[in-house]
């Protein structure tokens, strides 16, 4: 076993020298494939990585031999069974919760404002998760009370994603963000984003809420526009998402957004 596993001198400076990168390639590779591709070209896979074809051979015959990657008959790439083994075991030891609540904790503490995760029940969202913040005056959510879905940033964030486009929510989809001045409770304003999982599907909406007079300002809301947006986009990556969308619209953010309603 120790002569099966022993490294030889030039074998062991290779791998420090070039290894992370060899691996950050092949991880490239496996990213390169989306939830509808049934299998890839050669051409595609360099395209999309931004690899050289050669280089993308070598990456695709180690992976093949692991089991990650199968070549067809017909040359294309598939992925191959080893990723299911493993997304087996993930799930087996994955709990939503062990994403969301440190985010909700970094939020809250962040901001010192009540962070939240909804879903939508019927015609009522229900926060599931929640973290307040260390403050006489804040926000208070209840974990399991059912909220009207119509109202609320996070309820416009759930309706916009479960329901057909309609003029108030096609926004919305485009940004991923939604505010609420007052909406359920006069003295409270709210900002919240959508969160995805590994086929686009939506998980909840995130939300950040706290007095209207600490988040009605212009200059922060939009702080806290970027916070909840940062989080929504760590919390769909974890969940296996695409967090590009994310970096689009905080990217779009401006303050001219957020002018107070009158």
């Amino acid at each position: 076993m120790a002569e099966t596993l022993a490294l030889t001198e030039s074998q062991t400076i290779s791998l420090d020298s070039s290894g992370v990168a060899v691996l950050d390639r092949a991880f490239a590779l496996l990213a390169a494939f989306g939830p509808t591709d049934d299998m890839l070209t050669l051409t595609e896979l360099s395209r999309r990585t931004g690899l050289y074809k050669s280089t993308v051979l070598r990456l695709l015959a180690a992976l093949e031999h692991g089991g990650f990657v199968r070549k067809l008959s017909n040359g294309q790439y598939s992925v191959g069974p080893q990723p299911l083994r493993l997304a087996a075991i993930y799930q087996r030891s994955f709990h939503v919760e062990h994403v969301i609540e440190p985010l909700l904790k970094n939020l809250s503490s962040a901001s010192g404002e009540t962070a939240s995760f909804y879903v939508r029940h019927g015609e009522a969202r229900i926060a599931i998760f929640r973290i307040e913040p260390v403050r006489a005056v804040r926000a208070a959510v209840a974990i399991g009370q059912e909220y009207p879905i119509g109202q609320g940033a996070s309820g416009k964030v759930l309706q916009a994603f479960t329901q057909p486009p309609t003029p108030a929510t096609h926004p919305i989809r485009g940004r991923l963000w939604a505010v609420s001045y007052g909406e359920r409770e006069p003295d409270t304003a709210s900002v919240s984003a959508p969160v995805f999982g590994v086929m686009g599907e939506l998980q909840g909406a995130l939300a950040l809420s706290g007095p209207r007079q600490r988040l009605s300002p212009p200059d922060a809301m939009l702080a806290a526009c970027r916070s909840v947006l940062r989080s929504a986009s760590d919390a769909t990556r974890s969940l296996g998402g695409d967090a590009a969308p994310y970096e689009l619209s905080l990217n779009a953010l401006q303050q001219d957004m957020f002018s107070l309603p009158k």
